[in-house]
């Protein structure tokens, strides 16, 4: 039985995107927003759209993300894991494809936190000989 539509979950650094793909004709919303009008960096909208893209399933489905926390960068690149998860979901024989474009890794990077006594991470107070 084939289910209307296919949800999944994508995350990168602090960014969560709840995805749901379901049949359609290649519309994006994300956050009640166009895909073109949310995110207004150029760059970052052909990695959005790579799943769908690489898959050749672009005009086929619909695409409504949830996305909250971090900047764009880890925005888009929450997304496009959720997409990628999502396509699974609809049919398990894209696996190759996907993750033959690096779609299905999250990428597991994350802030290192700030040490005591030192101004951040790493960085610490200005060493003076004399």
């Amino acid at each position: 039985m084939e289910k209307d539509f296919y949800v999944a979950t994508g995350r990168r650094k602090a960014s969560i995107a709840r995805v749901i793909v379901k049949k359609g004709t290649g519309k994006m919303n994300i956050n009640g927003k166009s895909a073109e009008e949310y995110f207004n960096v150029k760059t970052l909208l052909p990695e959005i759209y790579k799943p769908l893209k690489v898959t050749n399933l672009l005009e086929r489905f619909d695409v409504s993300v949830n996305v909250e926390g971090g900047g764009m960068r880890g925005q888009a690149d929450a997304i496009k894991l959720g997409i990628a998860r999502a396509l699974l979901r609809f049919d398990d024989s894209l696996r190759g494809t996907l993750k033959g474009e690096g779609l299905l890794t999250r990428d597991p990077r994350e802030k290192e936190r700030k040490k005591y006594g030192l101004h951040s991470a790493r960085k610490d107070r200005q060493y003076r000989k004399r």
